[in-house]
């Protein structure tokens, strides 16, 4: 498959041939589905948590008489039954996340990828390096360019100039090679790879 370099001037700068083992398979929204749950699982942070019947500094002294009071049997007040006992089956401090085979997850990377292929989202730039760290400038190079909601990978650093001034740009994320997710590659509209990100994937996956 044979794509367009361009420029961030919107220029041609020549083609690259991506490799159909990565950016050309038939997309399948199942591997995907598990990726981005794996991901999602992951980033929880499972810190929620609830006092239960033994973590209730109350008394353990019968609340009423065992007999003839007319109503239950009741005992120590932090049972959960009673107003400010602890509370039964409640959450747990624990970590939601789950198993996905790593062949499974450079699998759905690829999907990704395809995907944004198959569906002419995926752009090709030869660099992202700019003079200036100015985000009004590059705002406007964005809208020439028609990247509304776009996620930008570089190479294994991206340009400090260009990562400070498309930080403040909404919808507009900039990683480099290293972070690139399903989850994100989804979540935006288009896929930006400059050439020294698609060589570091393509030698990734070699």
């Amino acid at each position: 498959m044979e794509l367009q370099v361009t420029t961030l001037d919107g220029k041609a700068d020549g083609s690259v041939t991506l490799k159909d083992d990565i950016f050309g398979l038939e997309v399948r929204q199942d591997i995907l589905h598990r990726m981005v749950r794996y991901q999602q699982l992951k980033a929880m942070r499972g810190t929620h948590k609830v006092k239960h019947r033994a973590e209730i500094a109350y008394t353990s002294k019968k609340s009423v008489k065992q007999k003839g009071s007319g109503g239950a049997r009741h005992g120590a007040k932090h049972a959960p039954q009673f107003r400010g006992g602890g509370r039964a089956f409640g959450p747990e401090v624990r970590s939601h996340a789950i198993d996905l085979p790593k062949k499974v997850r450079a699998l759905a990377l690829k999907h990704a990828l395809s995907s944004k292929a198959k569906s002419g989202e995926l752009i090709v730039v030869s660099s992202v390096a700019t003079k200036e760290a100015k985000t009004a400038s590059l705002r406007e190079t964005f809208g020439k360019l028609e990247w509304a909601n776009a996620l930008i990978i570089d190479g294994a650093v991206v340009d400090v100039n260009f990562a400070l001034a498309a930080r403040n740009i909404p919808q507009i994320d900039v990683l480099p090679v290293q972070g690139i997710n399903v989850a994100d590659i989804l979540r935006r509209h288009k896929l930006v790879l400059t050439k020294a990100a698609l060589e570091a994937l393509e030698a990734r996956f070699a």
